[in-house]
C-alpha cells in the first residue's frame, strides 16, 4: 500500500471517530435518543444507512462467485427481496413509526396482551438479541480476513514484542483463521495478522458505535455509502477496461465457456438475466425465487430496518426511507457489481476442472484479487470502502442487539418484572455502552467455532422461514394472536432439524418450513384467540395498522372497509414500484452485460428499450399512489 493508500483509511477513521465523539451528548440524555437518534431522521438519511448496513463486505465476494457458478439470473435470489423492502415502505413503515415503540420485541406486548405477550417479547429479545444477533456478527467478522489478510501485514509493521502474543494466542486456540488453502507455519502468522486486524476494526466500530448510539452510526454510514459506491465505480471502470472492455469480455467469456457443459455454464447462461436461458430455473427454483422474499424472518422490517423506519420524523419520510434503500440496495449496487464479475472471469480466468464449491471459492477470491491489482489511490479507496461495509455492519449490529439487552432484558424484565423498579435513563443508556461490548465478546468467542456451526446456522434461516408470513400477519389481521407467534416459533423450531436431516434441496426445505409453521401460527390463533377486543381497540387507535381489521375498526367508529383500501393501495404502490424497478434493473444490467433476450422476444434492443420506457412510466403512478396522499407534514 502506498501512502495515499494509508492516507485514505487513517482519514475515513479519524470522521468515523469523530462522529462518535460528536454525538456522544445528545445519546447520553436517554434511550430514545440512543437507540432512535430522537426520531429525528429524514427519509434519505434513514435509507442510506440502510443500506450501507447491507452493503456487506462479504456480499461483493458473494455476488463475484454467483455469476462465475450459476449466471446473473441466479442473483434475483438477493434482488427478490426488493418485495419485502417496498411492502415494509409503502405498507407498514407508517405503522411502525406511529407503534412508538424502541425494538420490535416491545411491540408483542403493545398488539397483544395477558403473559403469552411478555413470554413472546422475552423470546424475541432473546433470540435475535443475542443468539441470531451474535452468530451474524461473528460471520462478518470471519468474513474481514478475506479483505484484511492482503493488505494488513501486522507482522512486518510490528516489533516482534507486540506481534508474538496474538502469534501464540491462534496457535493457543488452535483454529486457523487464514483464507483458504494457506499451510504449514505461515498459517499461523497470518491467522495472528487477521485477529490483529478484526481486533483494529472492532476497536475503532465499537467506540463510536457505543460513544453516539444510533446518531454516530448513521453519520458514518453516510460516508461509509459514498465512499463505497465511489470505490466500487472505480474498481468497475477499472476491471472492464483492463479485460478489453465489454466487447472484449463478452467475446472472451464465449470462447472460453462456449456451448458450456456439464460442470460449467455456457457464455449465455452467465449473462441470462430471464429464465430462458438460465441453468437452473425448475419450477422449484422459481417459487423459491418468488416468495423468498416473504419467507424470512425480516419480512415485515424486524430488526434494524424497523429500527431505522421507527427513528424517522414522519410518516413520510418512514415511507422515503424504503424506497431510498431499495433503490440504492438492488439498482445503484448491482449494476456495478455485475461488470466487475465478469470482468474479473477474463483477467482472472478460472480453473473449470474444479467442483462447484471450490469453484464459487476461487471466484470469491478473485474479488480480492482484483482489488491487489489496483492502481495506488484507488486501492485504498477500495480498502477502506471494504473496511466500511465492515464497519458499517457491525455498528448496526452492535447498536440493534443492544437494544434488546438493554431495553428489553435489563429494563423491561429485570429492573421492571424482578425489581419493581423503574431505571433511570442515563443508567440505560451506560448499560447499553456496556452491552455493546458483551455482545462484541459473545460474537468473537463464537468466530473460532464457525466451522462446527454450520448446521445450526441453516437452522437459524429455517426458522426464519418459519416466522415471516405470521409477522406479516399480525399486521394485517386482527385474529392473529400471542399464542399463535409462538405456536409458529415452536413449529420452526421442531421443523428444523427434522428438515434439515431430510430434505437435502434447500428451496423444498424453506417452502416446506413456511407452509408447517404459518398453518401452526394460523391454527393457534384461531383456536386460542382473539386477543382482549380491549387490548386491539388501543392497538389499533394508536397504529392504525392496514388491512382485515373490520370490527375493530367498526368499535372505534372508523369505517370499516378503510384498512384494506389502505392496504390494496400500498400493495398496489408497492408492486407498482417493484415492477418499475425490476424493468430499470434488468434493462439497464443486460444493456451493460450485453445480456441475451429471453427465447420468446428474441430482438434485444426493443426487449431493453420497452423494460426501459415501462420502468420509467411507472415511477409517477407509484409514487402518486404511495406518497401523494400521505401528507407531508404527518407525525
Amino acid at each position: 500500500m502506498s501512502a495515499i493508500d494509508w492516507l485514505i483509511l487513517l482519514l475515513f477513521v479519524a470522521y468515523a471517530l469523530s462522529a462518535g465523539l460528536r454525538a456522544r451528548r445528545i445519546a447520553s440524555r436517554r434511550l430514545e435518543g440512543y437507540f432512535l437518534a430522537g426520531r429525528s431522521l429524514s427519509g434519505f438519511r434513514a435509507g442510506i444507512s440502510m443500506a450501507a448496513t447491507q452493503f456487506a463486505a462479504d456480499t461483493p465476494l458473494l455476488v463475484t462467485g454467483l455469476i462465475a457458478t450459476a449466471g446473473i439470473f441466479s442473483l434475483w435470489r438477493l434482488w427478490i427481496y426488493a418485495l419485502a423492502f417496498l411492502l415494509l415502505g409503502f405498507v407498514l413503515a407508517p405503522s411502525w413509526r406511529r407503534a412508538g415503540v424502541l425494538t420490535d420485541a416491545e411491540l408483542s406486548e403493545l398488539r397483544y396482551g395477558a403473559k403469552a405477550a411478555a413470554w413472546l417479547r422475552g423470546i424475541k429479545a432473546f433470540y435475535f438479541g443475542t443468539v441470531f444477533n451474535c452468530t451474524v456478527l461473528a460471520m462478518v467478522l470471519f468474513a474481514a480476513k478475506e479483505i484484511a489478510e492482503p493488505f494488513l501485514l501486522w507482522d512486518e509493521w510490528l516489533p516482534s514484542a507486540l506481534f508474538e502474543p496474538a502469534h501464540d494466542l491462534v496457535r493457543a486456540i488452535g483454529v486457523p483463521f487464514a483464507r483458504e488453502g494457506v499451510v504449514g507455519a505461515d498459517v499461523w502468522v497470518r491467522s495472528a495478522r487477521n485477529l490483529l486486524s478484526v481486533a483494529a476494526l472492532v476497536s475503532v466500530t465499537t467506540l463510536y458505535s457505543a460513544t453516539g448510539g444510533l446518531r454516530s452510526v448513521v453519520r458514518t454510514d453516510l460516508v461509509q455509502f459514498a465512499v463505497m459506491m465511489l470505490a466500487t465505480a472505480g474498481y468497475a471502470i477499472w476491471a472492464v477496461e483492463a479485460a478489453g472492455g465489454m466487447d472484449e469480455i463478452v467475446a472472451g467469456l464465449g470462447r472460453s465457456y462456449g456451448a458450456g457443459g456439464a460442470t460449467h455454464l455456457s457464455a449465455d447462461e452467465i449473462l441470462a438475466f430471464t429464465p430462458s436461458h438460465a441453468r437452473d430455473a425448475s419450477f422449484l427454483v422459481l417459487a423459491l425465487i418468488s416468495l423468498q422474499w416473504l419467507v424470512q424472518m425480516n419480512a415485515d422490517g424486524t430488526g434494524y430496518l424497523a429500527q431505522r423506519t421507527m427513528a424517522c420524523r414522519s410518516d413520510r419520510e418512514a415511507k422515503k426511507a424504503s424506497i431510498v434503500f431499495t433503490v440504492a440496495q438492488i439498482l445503484v449496487r448491482s449494476l456495478l457489481w455485475i461488470p466487475i464479475g465478469l470482468a474479473l472471469l477474463v483477467l482472472f480466468p478460472p480453473d473449470l476442472s474444479l467442483s462447484a464449491e471450490s469453484l464459487r471459492a476461487d471466484r470469491e477470491a478473485s474479488f480480492v484479487r482484483g482489488i491487489e491489482a489496483l492502481p495506488p489511490g484507488l486501492l485504498g479507496l477500495m480498502l477502506t470502502a471494504m473496511l466500511a461495509a465492515l464497519a458499517s455492519t457491525i455498528d448496526t449490529h452492535l447498536n440493534w442487539g443492544s437494544s434488546y439487552w438493554t431495553h428489553d432484558l435489563y429494563a423491561r424484565f429485570w429492573c421492571r418484572g424482578f425489581r419493581g423498579r423503574e431505571p433511570r435513563p442515563r443508567t440505560l443508556v451506560w448499560v447499553a455502552r456496556l452491552a455493546n461490548l458483551f455482545i462484541l465478546l459473545i460474537a468473537l468467542a463464537i468466530m473460532p467455532r464457525l466451522s462446527s456451526i454450520q448446521t445450526a446456522w441453516q437452522a437459524s434461516l429455517l426458522l426464519g422461514a418459519g416466522m415471516g408470513v405470521i409477522l406479516v400477519l399480525r399486521w394485517l389481521w386482527w385474529r392473529i394472536t400471542a399464542r399463535g407467534e409462538i405456536a409458529s416459533i415452536a413449529a420452526s423450531t421442531l421443523l428444523a432439524p427434522l428438515l434439515l436431516f431430510f430434505v437435502e434441496q434447500e428451496a423444498l426445505r424453506l417452502l416446506l418450513m413456511a407452509l408447517g409453521a404459518t398453518t401452526a401460527g394460523v391454527a393457534a390463533s384461531w383456536l386460542w384467540g382473539p386477543e382482549q377486543r380491549e387490548r386491539l381497540q388501543r392497538f389499533y387507535r394508536q397504529v392504525r395498522p392496514p388491512g382485515f381489521w373490520a370490527p375493530i375498526a367498526l368499535a372505534e367508529g372508523v369505517d370499516a372497509k378503510s384498512g384494506s383500501r389502505q392496504l390494496g393501495r400500498g400493495l398496489a404502490a408497492a408492486g407498482l414500484a417493484a415492477l418499475s424497478l425490476f424493468c430499470l434493473l434488468t434493462a439497464l444490467g443486460s444493456w451493460i452485460a450485453q445480456s441475451p433476450a429471453p427465447l420468446w422476444f428474441p430482438w434485444r434492443a426493443p426487449w431493453i428499450g420497452g423494460l426501459l420506457a415501462l420502468g420509467v412510466a411507472l415511477v409517477p403512478l407509484w409514487w402518486q399512489l404511495g406518497l401523494g396522499t400521505e401528507p407531508k407534514d404527518s407525525k
